[in-house]
């Protein structure tokens, strides 16, 4: 293990123990106190973009855990995430490879929503390094109290926060990695990255791939939760 992995490590332990989650705690209360704390962060400036905060969900012992990259304009206004266009396909993609979202926890790298103003609308823009920094405590948090046997990164964004470091998901896509923490992750692309496609052949074919990803991550998580 690297002195990096060593230190990220030691650096989870401490943010355990500053939530104070121990075994046979309240793991409820633990999360809804990380959900208070989140709703009320200023850890950059992104908190005076977005309507609001826009946490994870999902079950406290779900086997899966998901990493998207931040909230949309309509995860903004629902405090939801992965609800708009993307989740819509994300939800297709999880039916298809046979794994339960009510049975996941499905969260963002990034809690507020960054966008530029055009007109009426607010257009999609990506966090910088500084912001997914910043922001990565907080899915660091929520990993620790769930403990997931599989995390999934979708997209370079959160394999970017799970890593901490720049990847490329092409070279990592398709097998196990370890994190700092020595829990598993797996790296595939982000919904949205299927919805921009503009050539029709292709989308159906990088669908199917993501499916079977899906589909390879559910078995994987199956078999480590045995």
């Amino acid at each position: 293990m690297t002195d990096q992995a060593i230190a990220e490590r030691g650096l989870v332990e401490a943010l355990k123990a500053e939530r104070g989650v121990q075994p046979g705690g309240n793991l409820r209360r633990a999360w809804e106190e990380l959900l208070a704390d989140a709703r009320q962060c200023t850890r950059c400036h992104l908190y005076k973009c977005g309507t609001q905060t826009v946490f994870g969900e999902g079950p406290l012992d779900a086997k899966i855990l998901f990493v998207g990259e931040q909230p949309g304009d309509q995860e903004d206004l629902a405090g939801r995430p992965f609800v708009g266009p993307a989740g819509q396909l994300f939800d297709q993609a999880l039916e298809k490879a046979g794994i339960d979202r009510a049975e996941t926890y499905v969260t963002n790298a990034v809690k507020h929503f960054k966008f530029v103003q055009r007109g009426k609308k607010r257009l999609h823009n990506s966090p910088n390094a500084g912001e997914i920094t910043a922001c990565r405590w907080w899915q660091e948090q929520e990993r620790a109290l769930i403990k997931p046997p599989v995390t999934v990164a979708l997209g370079g964004t959160a394999a970017r926060s799970l890593f901490g470091k720049v990847v490329t998901i092409s070279k990592l896509r398709g097998e196990p990695h370890e994190l700092a923490d020595g829990s598993e992750c797996w790296v595939t692309v982000h919904p949205s990255f299927l919805l921009r496609m503009p050539d029709q052949v292709r989308r159906r074919e990088e669908r199917a791939r993501f499916v079977e990803d899906l589909i390879a991550i559910r078995k994987r998580a199956t078999k480590l939760a045995a």
